[in-house]
C-alpha cells in the first residue's frame, strides 16, 4: 500500500502513471485507467455524476475518491 498516496486533484495522465508506473507512455497509462474505470460497474457513469466533462485534463478530488474506492490506491511512485 502506498501511504503517500493523498487525495486531491491530479492530471489524468499523472493519475495514470501512478496506477501504471511500468507504462512507456502516458497515453498508454491513461487507456490502462480507462479500460479499468469501464470495467468497474457503474464507477464511469458514477463519475459522469459528478460532472466533470469527459474531456477535462484533470480528475477532481472527489472523482479521484471514487476511483480509489473502486480500484484501489495506485502503488506507483508520486510525482
Amino acid at each position: 500500500m502506498n501511504d503517500d498516496f493523498m487525495i486531491r486533484s491530479y492530471g489524468k495522465s499523472e493519475l495514470a502513471m501512478l496506477y501504471f508506473p511500468n507504462t512507456e507512455s502516458k497515453k498508454g497509462a491513461l487507456n490502462n485507467l480507462n479500460f479499468y474505470i469501464d470495467t468497474k460497474p457503474g464507477l464511469r457513469e458514477k463519475l459522469r455524476e459528478l460532472g466533470s466533462p469527459p474531456n477535462a485534463h484533470t480528475f477532481m478530488p472527489n472523482e479521484v475518491e471514487l476511483i480509489v474506492q473502486a480500484l484501489g490506491q495506485p502503488y506507483g511512485k508520486k510525482y
